[in-house]
């Protein structure tokens, strides 16, 4: 090829106030957006047309998120859904142990929750503190999350933390006693919570409510033999 073409071919030009100026070339090749950018972009047309080509949906980024755990930290559930249903991984965990299942039910995103637990939510993944999904959720006020876990079959209601505390511990420990807590305290009792679970000082979940003035939380354990 003449040098003269390929300098046509890879750099045009155009006569401009009298200058030839050189142009860039409009067919030149983009870098394509990552998933990981898109995700950040909260770009759904962009994710979309990403997945449609196949990627890999477990690929990590500095602080060990998969991009479905990207997009539930953004607290983006449409993105979260795409992902799940495409495949990816619900209890993929990053640096801090957190997983999209486990930090989902604890920021009371109930709609990934439900969605996790239909694409294969290990109940056995815990986080950091040795706590399932329900525990941080039960603290935290997220009825809905609460209720739908609660009565999942086979979920570990009644499983104690690297702390020594169930979630109906936790939600008496550190809930804040309003009538949403109450409810879930409830809601964990009829579930089949075991009200006699110590925590690791032998103090009952009764005994805490007692403690802190929680009246119809402390009603509610005694009707459940509370000890």
């Amino acid at each position: 090829m003449r040098p003269a073409l390929l300098s046509r071919i890879t750099s045009p030009r155009r006569w401009i106030g009298g200058a030839l100026i050189s142009l860039p070339l409009l067919c030149a090749a983009q870098t394509p957006m990552s998933l990981f950018d898109a995700i950040a972009t909260h770009n759904k047309k962009a994710v979309t047309e990403i997945l449609d080509q196949r990627p890999d949906l477990e690929v990590r980024n500095a602080q060990q998120q998969t991009p479905l755990m990207a997009a539930v930290y953004q607290g983006n559930t449409d993105l979260a859904l795409l992902l799940i249903q495409a495949g990816a991984d619900v209890n993929a965990q990053d640096a801090v142990a957190n997983s999209p299942f486990l930090y989902a039910g604890a920021e009371g995103m109930l709609a990934i929750v439900r969605e996790a637990l239909s694409h294969g939510a290990d109940f056995t993944v815990l986080n950091r503190y040795g706590g399932t999904a329900l525990i941080p959720a039960a603290e935290k006020g997220h009825l809905d999350v609460v209720k739908l876990l609660a009565h999942t079959p086979n979920y570990p209601i009644n499983h104690v933390n690297r702390l020594g505390w169930t979630a109906l511990m936790e939600a008496v420990i550190l809930g804040d006693g309003s009538p949403t807590q109450v409810e879930i305290v409830r809601t964990l009792l009829e579930a089949g919570a075991d009200a006699s679970i110590p925590d690791k000082n032998g103090i009952s979940a009764l005994h805490h409510a007692e403690a802190r003035g929680f009246v119809d939380m402390a009603s509610l354990l005694k009707k459940h033999q509370a000890k």
